[in-house]
């Protein structure tokens, strides 16, 4: 194996590292909500946490099915669509997250370090695959983060922490 497929395959194994890792904060923050709180709005331009499963939910499904061959923004998605409460029950909505999830694991785990430098196209622009990787990575980071901060607002006084408590720092400082 070259060094650049070497680079290519670990670049792949970190991309699925970090979506586990959004996933697992997602998850984690969702098992913190009661499902009263998938459907409140910090504010009326803020999107719920419904609103940003739905569209989490279509992204990937539109980016990730057909990746290699197909356009990124499929004709079928109803982007505007995503952006409008439904009020969907937690489990529709947890079931929308899976899936999409899935999609993503699924493409990403049949990608080979040839592909990495190919290109693809998402909204009729062409990207290396590595670029359209750092972009969904980039999009579900800003997204994850939104649900945690949703969801810990929610929660208040009785959310567990997704990392490091306050006060406890030290402990994870080596030679402490």
């Amino acid at each position: 194996m070259t060094d650049q497929a070497q680079i290519a395959d670990v670049f792949l194994q970190e991309s699925i590292r970090a979506f586990q890792s959004m996933k697992k904060l997602g998850d984690r923050a969702f098992a913190q909500t009661d499902e009263s709180f998938f459907y409140e709005t910090l504010d009326e331009e803020s999107n719920s946490l419904e609103v940003l499963i739905k569209h989490m939910h279509g992204n990937m499904l539109s980016r990730w099915t057909d990746f290699l061959t197909t356009d990124g923004e499929k004709e079928s998605r109803d982007r505007d669509g995503e952006f409008e409460g439904e009020r969907l029950s937690r489990n529709a909505l947890l079931a929308l997250w899976e899936e999409g999830w899935q999609v993503l694991f699924t493409t990403l785990g049949s990608l080979t370090s040839e592909d990495v430098l190919s290109l693809v196209r998402i909204r009729g622009e062409h990207h290396t695959v590595l670029q359209a990787i750092q972009r969904q990575v980039s999009h579900y980071g800003y997204h994850v983060g939104q649900i945690v901060l949703l969801c810990k607002h929610g929660a208040s006084q009785d959310w567990q922490t997704l990392s490091i408590a306050r006060g406890e720092s030290k402990q994870f400082k080596p030679g402490t």
